[in-house]
């Protein structure tokens, strides 16, 4: 009989971080108290700290953490059209009008870091507003690329809506008005090109 490979059980510093991801994502960063995250994690006190030595550690993690997967996640919905920069914009938006109308989705962790932290010295602003400049760009780099006439203006429109998108299912749940999102991209790309 083979040996059966052995379960790899999660790091506390990934428990802590999913458990955080979790709390963060649905009720905020200022409605959750490290307390919380110890108790539903199940770690003890001094493991968090030696893990994030403060809860602003711990909440940039978690949106490092989330940025890394939107970008996976970006990437994934534009790698069809390797070589079709308006094709990549609109999977974006189709992507994102999938996301915003399932109920795991809460909104945007960016969003919600810059609401929670608006001093622009908060290291979670700091991070998020990196973040939305990125995206920001690369809606730029793949305008430009497409031919837009004004690739910085429908970078910022397509910004705009995205963001929109993820404040619509933050305010109205599931059956939102960002289930038309894909067809607003498609209006502002086509108008452009």
């Amino acid at each position: 009989m083979a040996d059966t490979p052995a379960t790899t059980k999660p790091s506390a510093r990934n428990i802590i971080l999913e458990t955080a991801a979790e709390l963060f994502f649905r009720e905020g960063f200022r409605a959750v108290g490290v307390d919380t995250i110890i108790e539903r994690s199940g770690v003890a006190k001094m493991t968090l700290y030696r893990h994030f030595p403060s809860k602003d550690d711990l909440i940039v993690a978690y949106l490092k953490d989330s940025n890394d997967k939107f970008w996976l996640w970006f990437n994934e919905a534009a790698a069809p059209f390797a070589d079709q920069p308006a094709a990549q914009l609109l999977a974006f938006f189709r992507a994102l009008e999938k996301l915003v109308t399932t109920p795991k989705c809460y909104g945007c962790p960016f969003l919600n870091a810059i609401v929670d932290f608006p001093d622009d010295s908060h290291p979670g602003h700091q991070v998020a507003l990196e973040h939305k400049q990125a995206v920001r760009a690369r809606f730029r780099e793949l305008a430009q690329q497409a031919g837009a006439r004004q690739p910085e203006a429908l970078a910022d429109q397509l910004l705009l809506l995205m963001d929109g998108a993820f404040m619509a299912v933050r305010m109205f749940g599931v059956s939102n008005p960002a289930a038309q999102v894909s067809a607003a991209a498609e209006t502002l790309i086509s108008a452009q090109l």
